[in-house]
This record gives C-alpha cells, sequence and structure tokens, in this order.
C-alpha cells in the first residue's frame, strides 16, 4: 500500500472560510508547547500576545499603524496571486518606494517648498515601486525566467542601494555618524490623525485601497480577468484575455502599493530614512494575503491580526524576556498550518495498492 495524494473533485466553501481559523488554532497549540519548552507559562505568554495590545488606547494605535504597510502590500500581492503570478519581493518594492520619495525629501530639506512636497514623495515611491515590480514581471513575459527567484533576488538590491544611500551621500552630516538621513521636514511627513498619538494618514489610505480592491475584484471586468486567468487559464485565452499583459498590469499594481507603503512608513512612524525600515512587513504580508484568503476584507482583518503579533511580540521581550524572534518563529508556524489547510482542502490522502500506482504510471 501507498498513500498518495488525490485531487478532490469539489472543494467545501464553508471548509474553506473556516480554514484560517483552524491554522490559527493550530498555531496558538504549537506556540504554547514552544512557550512552555522556553520555560514560560503559555497562557500568560499568549494573554500578553493577544490580550494586553488590545487593552490599551496606545496598543490599538500601534496595531493600526503596524497594519497600515501590510494590508497596502496583501492587497496587491492578492491582485498577483489571483492572477497566478508569483510576487515575492515585496519587501524590495518597499524599500525602493521609499527610497524614491526620500529623494524629494532630502532634496527640498531646509528650502521653502510647500505643500506639493508630500504628494509628490507618495506618488514618487508608487511609481519606483510598480517600476522596480516590472522587472520581474518582464523576464517572466519576455525570457520565461521564474518570477519567484527574480522578485526575491532584487530584494537583496534594493536593501543594499538603501544601506549606500544612508551611510553615503545621504548621510546627515549632523547625525552623529549614524547611518541616517536628516529628519525630514514638516511638509515631507504624513499627518498624524490623532494628536499626541502615532496613528497616521496612511492607515486611511490602506482602507481605501481596500474599498478599491474589493469593488475592482467583485465588480470590473478586470477583477473578472484576474480571477478566470488564475483558476482557469486554457478558458481565459479562449476569451482573448491576455496572461501576459494581466501579469505585467497587477506586478505593476502590487509594486506600486509596496512602494507606497514605504515611503508613507518613512515620512510617517520613522520621519527619516535609514536600514531597517521595514522588519520584515513585504514577507509578512504574503501570510496576511493566504490569511485574508486573497479578499480585501478578509486581507484587512488578517493584517490586524498579524500586526497585533508584532505588538505582542514587542511586549512579551519587554515584560517576559521572550525573544523578539519569536514572533517572526510565529509568524512563519502560521503560514505553514495555512498552506496545510489549504492543501487538505483542494487535495486528500488515499491508501492505494503499488499496482495501482505501476499502472497508472
Amino acid at each position: 500500500m501507498q498513500l498518495v495524494l488525490e485531487k478532490r473533485l469539489e472543494q467545501s466553501r464553508g471548509i474553506a472560510l473556516v480554514s484560517p481559523l483552524i491554522a490559527i488554532g493550530l498555531t496558538l497549540i504549537t506556540m504554547s508547547l514552544l512557550f512552555a519548552l522556553l520555560g514560560k507559562n503559555p497562557l500568560l505568554a499568549l494573554g500578553v500576545y493577544f490580550i494586553d495590545p488590545l487593552t490599551d488606547g496606545y496598543s490599538l494605535q500601534e496595531i493600526a499603524v503596524k497594519a497600515t504597510p501590510l494590508v497596502m502590500i496583501a492587497v496587491g500581492l492578492s491582485l498577483c496571486y489571483l492572477a497566478n503570478a508569483w510576487n515575492i519581493g515585496a519587501e524590495g518594492q518597499l524599500l525602493i518606494g521609499a527610497v524614491a520619495g526620500s529623494w524629494i525629501a532630502v532634496k527640498t530639506q531646509g528650502t521653502d517648498a510647500g505643500h506639493w512636497v508630500l504628494p509628490a514623495m507618495l506618488l514618487a515611491g508608487a511609481v519606483a515601486g510598480a517600476l522596480y515590480a516590472l522587472i520581474p514581471a518582464l523576464c517572466r513575459v519576455k525570457f520565461g525566467a521564474s518570477e519567484i527567484l527574480t522578485s526575491l533576488m532584487l530584494v537583496y538590491i534594493a536593501e543594499l542601494l538603501l544601506d549606500y544611500l544612508v551611510r553615503g551621500p545621504w548621510r546627515d552630516p549632523a547625525g552623529f555618524n549614524f547611518p541616517t538621513t536628516a529628519e525630514f521636514d514638516p511638509v515631507a511627513t504624513v499627518p498624524l490623525l490623532i494628536e499626541g498619538g502615532r496613528l497616521h494618514l496612511g492607515s486611511l489610505i490602506a482602507l481605501l485601497v481596500v474599498g478599491c480592491a474589493f469593488v475592482v475584484l467583485g465588480r470590473t471586468i478586470m477583477g473578472f480577468e484576474i480571477r478566470v486567468v488564475g483558476a482557469a487559464p486554457r478558458a481565459a485565452r479562449f476569451a482573448g484575455f491576455n496572461a501576459d499583459h494581466l501579469i505585467l498590469l497587477t506586478f505593476a499594481i502590487s509594486g506600486a502599493l509596496a512602494g507606497l507603503a514605504g515611503i508613507i512608513e518613512v515620512a510617517g512612524p520613522i520621519g527619516h530614512l535609514q536600514p531597517g525600515i521595514s522588519p520584515g512587513y513585504g514577507f509578512t504580508a504574503i501570510i496576511v494575503a493566504f490569511l485574508g484568503r486573497l479578499n480585501p476584507v478578509g486581507i484587512l482583518i488578517a493584517g490586524l491580526f498579524l500586526a497585533l503579533t508584532f505588538i505582542g511580540g514587542e511586549q512579551a521581550q519587554i515584560t517576559m524576556k521572550i525573544p523578539l524572534d519569536v514572533t517572526k518563529v510565529f509568524q512563519g508556524i502560521l503560514l505553514f498550518y495555512v498552506l496545510a489547510c489549504d492543501s487538505f482542502i483542494l487535495y486528500r490522502f488515499r491508501l492505494v495498492s503499488r499496482q495501482v500506482t505501476h499502472g497508472l504510471g
């Protein structure tokens, strides 16, 4: 006898909707075991991670701040994934967007520039992210190269470019030799929504992105084309849909949203350009996209949940001396369970005899 994976003829829609909750439950069980191995009280640790941040107004603002780039990037990635195009390099597109937008802030530093600076920064960040994302898309369309590998490798180029600029030509002369630009002028920063807090206008932009994506995917020909090309490529070709054009379009939109998220992060919570502006938002957004079932509303909820793990992880590090890297472990385990649950939705295990498998071969 041999254990094989067999594709299901029908998938349960109900199980597909409940699947993320199952994945979260399995992740919490696994994390409880990990906390116990670390010598920590699992219930207390889970409370610090997931309950305590929800009881404090400042932490709630921080959750929204952390969720903003995650949601924006994940919405763009969902368009790619629905079209069967695999953008894994959103982290690099975020960094390039941050660099491009910061260039305007650096060049207008200390001048009498008007309120046009921030809109120009946001536009530059979005355009740079889109152009950077088109590199792997063009490599796939023109040369058949794997967009997974090319988009991922471009992340390291973006990281090194950012590092060179803040340690070299853009470094603040009055910054005590730290690798950072000077603080952006007020006209080059994202306005705050709450005085004395950190919640900024970028959170409203993220909500607008979710709303636009919901309309595009559910109410437009473009959304229908994305779904058909991803789910049934042969039917899409028969209908006259251009898959290559759609790959370029979805990559451009995905890169634009990642680049926009990057410059909002720099011009908002951080206020200057420096290394380490992202704790891996571009990669965490992949988890957000799949946990949200590639649905804009689901992505919003998933983004808030993953943002909660960031804030909870920081509090656990302070109060319980739990390493901050445990948060990344949590996110990795969550992605594993999400993909595992999805696999069981699409496939089932079946015992067959070796003679049958040889006969099928």
